[in-house]
């Protein structure tokens, strides 16, 4: 079972480290809207990733409806939680680095996206030979 949440865990791994490397390691990109900047796409991008990955690392065609609602919610839920935790070791922990309420906020709307993407993927079908 464990090996299918591999690709899950080994992205998480990834936002933990790039979240940890001192911004300016990081070339700077100027935005026109801060909340429009290529940062806050990425934290969307990598969260909106993330809760697609745990949906996908789960058999849900043995769950119920219900079950596997509940499922994808709380896979949701621990990405965004997965954001909070990252903002606040960036915040107090990571040297270099700061953790920002703007930041959180974009990962919670990728979170989201990512379980918006996974529906609609799965109301076209795509998903329907992996994903019952």
């Amino acid at each position: 079972m464990i090996r299918r949440f591999w690709p899950a865990m080994t992205w998480a791994i990834l936002i933990l480290i790039l979240t940890g490397v001192p911004g300016s390691y990081f070339p700077e990109v100027r935005s026109f809207w801060q909340w429009a900047s290529p940062d806050k796409i990425v934290h969307l991008l990598i969260f909106g990733v993330q809760v697609f990955l745990i949906i996908l690392g789960f058999k849900p065609q043995y769950l119920n409806s219900k079950q596997r609602f509940k499922f994808v919610i709380g896979a949701t839920i621990v990405t965004i939680l997965y954001g909070l935790v990252t903002e606040l070791l960036q915040h107090y922990v990571f040297i270099g680095r700061d953790g920002n309420i703007f930041d959180f906020l974009a990962d919670a709307l990728g979170a989201f996206l990512g379980l918006l993407t996974y529906y609609l993927l799965k109301m076209k079908k795509i998903l329907n030979q992996n994903i019952n």
